[in-house]
């Protein structure tokens, strides 16, 4: 499937009113895929552009162009707290108030904060997050400045802002229905949606899923971009949905 070309400066500010005033939103989109022209880098490049021309403020997390490292280590922090054991939460702690994260870090951490929806854009693996994004969240969402000191679900420290993973599948819808081959999608969902980003207080939209892109024509599969990008043009609009629990 051809590439969509558009390029859009995305981390370029620019003012507008606020969200609750006029529905344009501050939205953060991560991504990863190792093949740029793939289904997933077709689904980053078309929220990309329709959120832009709708008037939002867009910014990224491109996790393979940055050659993002998911391994946590000493390097997320530019302080330490204790030189001769690693905790990575007492470092994270510690870096809060202390100011010191890495450059990286603090740069991923300010884009959730500086968001109104942080969408994440990835292919479903062994039925959950790919590694280098779920690295991304080991390292980025540290405690006490994501969450923690009485501040998860409801409470969280993101409460107010709202969250959609968007997705494709390898397998067909019917495998991921109830009793199906692969189980209910919700269910498989859930330790993303509830466990990740509702723990930190994160309101949660529909999921955007693509079952089976690569067993589809070029046709239904720019039936699906354009979907998508129909949905975003309203996205401001969206309501929570419940994601149950445990």
């Amino acid at each position: 499937m051809p590439a969509n070309k558009v390029v859009i400066d995305f981390f370029t500010h620019k003012k507008t009113n606020s969200f609750f005033s006029n529905n344009f939103m501050k939205i953060l989109i991560v991504y990863w895929h190792p093949e740029p022209q793939s289904f997933n880098g077709a689904m980053f490049r078309t929220a990309c552009e329709a959120l832009a021309n709708a008037g939002h403020e867009v910014r990224t997390s491109d996790l393979h162009e940055m050659r993002f490292d998911p391994v946590s280590s000493r390097k997320n922090f530019s302080t330490v707290k204790n030189q001769d054991f690693f905790k990575q939460q007492i470092e994270e702690m510690h870096a809060t108030v202390a100011s010191g994260f890495s450059e990286e870090i603090e740069a991923e951490i300010e884009k959730i904060e500086w968001c109104d929806l942080m969408i994440w854009q990835f292919p479903l693996w062994w039925f959950g997050l790919p590694s280098v994004i779920k690295g991304w969240v080991d390292r980025v969402f540290a405690m006490g400045r994501v969450y923690g000191n009485g501040h998860y679900y409801e409470t969280g420290v993101f409460r107010g802002k709202k969250a959609l993973l968007s997705l494709t599948t390898g397998g067909p819808a019917e495998a991921f229905r109830q009793g199906g081959f692969n189980g209910d999608i919700s269910g498989l969902l859930r330790p993303i949606q509830r466990g990740i980003l509702e723990f930190v207080g994160f309101d949660i939209l529909a999921p955007q899923i693509v079952y089976g892109p690569a067993r589809m024509t070029n046709d239904e599969r720019e039936q699906h971009l354009a979907a998508y990008s129909a949905r975003l043009k309203h996205i401001a609009h969206e309501s929570r949905i419940d994601v149950g629990t445990y």
